[in-house]
């Protein structure tokens, strides 16, 4: 008996210390149960969140007379952004949280934008409320992100995991994590960093936009003025297409954006990539002279044009070298004519690339006479084609003087100064200004008129390829004091082409003061401060 229970003892004794050996195994799996539990129901508060912020959490308010768009995201560098379209953007670092802040005009509402304009003391008024409007928004704009960022975590987790408990988690985590990143963002707010924004597209030429750091700082009522005027200046771009003279354009119309002269300046991107957008233009062309000196480290330069997603026709202006335009040739959406045709988008293109190169003082480059006997001699290039080529594109427009009577439309630019003249052979030439600013160098002078930023944006019919109207854009060089938009409209876009009975004469720039032979009247936006007189095209080459 004694041995029978000794032999049950030991057994126990055995059972129970395997069990005191495998507790700690279990009590570890269990652990790491719910710590994967845990982590399960964070991933799905922080991606939930994420999808609800992305969703919902942007608002519109108004501001002044624009619909401004808010919004806020997950960023690791937290900042403030302001996007001012077409000019360009100004970042802040506001503050040390994950979350950054944007503020984007969404449309301009034209009649509290005509009141404006109409009455001077609206500016006032409204450099008054834009600090009530301001607070307004970002208040709602928190209000509904966090809605939004709790709706989503607890519906990313209720999908994962199909328990409400769990989703409720979920819900629970976002709305901490984004008190906290809210908080923290109140925290580590600094006004002080509104004095000192970055600059971005045309923006960065012009700091005394905002002021600088001593007038933002202690005077914060002429920073609010500036910051109205600012919104006025772009008020006046977005409202003077409701003035201009009436062009029916429709879906199947060709629209063509006509730059030149960028001269290595990274703002006329933003410049070009804005218009693009906000005018849907179906192709680009470019005059010449996108680099400074065409050295090979300039390449690099031209790499945007593949973000800008539409053909962009190109010419070699005498500031750009053969590397320059194999750079440019590169890209995928870009169209390089030297002596060639191509049709684009419907338009037939005949271009050639300018044969000087200014840069090098060593090399012998043609005249101006010679370079007008080069294109003479060009025109052979469209003789006899079954289908007429609708545009020539040069760099300078001596090199196209031989086409008048040929082709319907001669686009060029050089000159940096935007003129059009419409010849008796019924062929117009179209010259622009620098869409660039006239480049970098700009930044060197000490003109109190700086260059314009220029480009046009001409519409095709679709049946004839006539150029029906053309919009001229124009922003304020090195300062951005002013916006404006001319509309010219071609009084009879289907006139007779003729060659001429005599030698072709080089295309002269018709009175500044008087519009071109066969354009309408232009129409346009006010200005910030009255516009320098344009001056004849230079002689010689840019």
């Amino acid at each position: 008996m004694h041995g029978h229970d000794g032999e049950v003892l030991s057994r126990v004794r055995s059972r129970l210390v395997e069990a005191g050996r495998a507790a700690p195994a279990r009590f570890a799996r269990i652990r790491r149960g719910r710590t994967w539990r845990v982590a399960a129901v964070v991933v799905a508060a922080l991606l939930g969140g994420w999808l609800g912020l992305s969703l919902g959490g942007q608002i519109v308010t108004p501001i002044g007379p624009a619909d401004v768009e808010f919004s806020v995201s997950p960023d690791w560098d937290g900042e403030t952004v302001v996007d001012v379209s077409p000019l360009g953007r100004l970042a802040f670092d506001t503050h040390s949280a994950p979350l950054s802040f944007r503020a984007s005009i969404d449309e301009i509402r034209l009649s509290a934008a005509q009141e404006m304009f109409q009455n001077p003391q609206a500016i006032n008024r409204m450099a008054e409320s834009i600090g009530d409007q301001l607070r307004d928004g970002v208040i709602r704009l928190f209000a509904q992100a966090v809605g939004a960022a709790v709706a989503g975590a607890g519906i990313t987790a209720l999908v994962l995991f199909r328990d409400w408990r769990r989703a409720g988690l979920s819900a629970l985590t976002a709305l901490l994590l984004l008190a906290g990143a809210g908080g923290l963002s109140a925290a580590t707010f600094n006004p002080a960093a509104i004095a000192e924004p970055r600059y971005t597209g045309l923006l960065a030429g012009a700091p005394q936009v905002v002021g600088g750091v001593e007038s933002a700082v202690s005077r914060f009522s002429q920073y609010r003025e500036q910051l109205a005027s600012l919104v006025g200046n772009v008020s006046q771009l977005y409202e003077a297409t409701s003035t201009l003279p009436v062009y029916e354009n429709d879906e199947d119309t060709v629209r063509v954006l006509h730059v030149s002269d960028l001269h290595l300046n990274p703002a006329a991107w933003n410049v070009i990539r804005s218009l693009r957008e906000q005018f849907q233009v179906d192709l680009i062309v470019d005059t010449g002279d996108i680099t400074d000196r065409g050295s090979a480290a300039e390449d690099a330069f031209v790499d945007e044009i593949e973000s800008l997603e539409v053909p962009y026709v190109w010419v070699r202006g005498n500031h750009d070298s053969m590397g320059t335009q194999r750079a440019v040739a590169q890209q995928e959406n870009a169209v390089v004519l030297d002596d060639e045709v191509q049709k684009v988008e419907g338009l037939v293109f005949y271009g050639a690339g300018d044969p000087r190169f200014t840069p090098d003082k060593t090399l012998d480059n043609p005249t101006e006479e010679e370079l007008a006997a080069i294109g003479a001699e060009q025109v052979a290039s469209i003789e006899g084609r079954d289908r007429p080529v609708d545009v020539a594109v040069f760099h300078d427009a001596r090199q196209g003087q031989a086409f008048s009577g040929r082709v319907p439309l001669v686009l060029a630019g050089n000159s940096q100064n935007r003129w059009t003249e419409l010849k008796p052979t019924g062929t117009r030439y179209m010259v622009q200004g620098s869409t660039g600013g006239a480049g970098l160098r700009a930044l060197d002078g000490d003109s109190d008129a700086p260059t314009p930023y220029q480009a046009s944006v001409l519409y095709f019919d679709p049946e004839s390829k006539r150029l029906q109207a053309w919009d001229a854009v124009t922003l304020g060089g090195l300062g951005l004091t002013s916006a404006q938009i001319e509309r010219h409209i071609s009084e009879n876009p289907d006139r007779e082409i003729t060659p001429p009975t005599t030698s072709p004469q080089p295309p002269t720039p018709p009175a500044p003061t008087t519009p071109a032979s066969g354009e309408a009247t232009p129409t346009q936006a006010p200005a910030a401060r009255p516009e320098q007189p344009t001056p004849s095209p230079a002689d010689s080459p840019q």
